[in-house]
């Protein structure tokens, strides 16, 4: 089943006994505090882990400014862009030495594809990621909305293990990498 940001907010509402809310701009202390701490709560979580929900490969547009050192070729970041896990070429999506600054990425390569987090919509959030998102949201409303700092304590710490058992789950969804151009075994022969 997949949730709003409204419906994410709602719930962690009522994980510390506060009104849900049926818009952000309704004008309650509720509302107030979802609306200005989702947004960034929600990036900061896709953009700590390689989700597998939130990781795209784009072939990158090369811009004609060349950058001023370092790197011979710029290139524009997508526009849902949250992190840069990767960058190659030739078809692959890693080994280029790279550098990110402002919306462009550097690189000597004449052309890009780049592995990235991005700001997937709420509808495709996983349900193991819906809970984790949740326990983190009901940790940041806490202090605003009820003052009370032991009880946000605990529920930070309670964020974590739920972040921890979401991060268990996604990577179960794929191969585990490889080794590669790992120099002592191609020393040994």
């Amino acid at each position: 089943m997949a949730l709003s940001a409204l419906a994410l907010c709602s719930r962690a509402l009522l994980k510390i006994g506060a009104a849900t809310i049926s818009s952000f701009d309704e004008g309650t202390a509720e509302a107030e505090v979802a609306a200005n701490l989702y947004p960034s709560v929600r990036d900061a979580m896709l953009s700590a882990f390689p989700w597998s929900f939130a990781t795209a490969q784009a072939r990158l547009p090369r811009l004609a400014a060349a950058p001023t050192a370092d790197y011979a070729h710029a290139f524009q970041l997508p526009p849902d862009f949250l992190r840069a896990l990767s960058a190659g070429a030739g078809g692959q999506g890693r080994g280029l030495a790279y550098r990110i600054t402002e919306t462009r990425l550097q690189t000597d390569a004449p052309e890009v594809v780049l592995t990235y987090v991005f700001r997937p919509s709420e509808s495709v959030f996983p349900a193991f990621f819906d809970s984790a998102l949740i326990g983190r949201l009901t940790a940041e409303f806490c202090i605003p909305l009820t003052e009370n700092t032991s009880r946000t304590e605990l529920l930070f710490k309670l964020a974590e293990a739920e972040m921890r058992a979401a991060r268990l789950t996604d990577s179960q969804q794929d191969t585990p990498p490889a080794f590669q151009d790992f120099t002592l075994i191609n020393a040994r022969g």
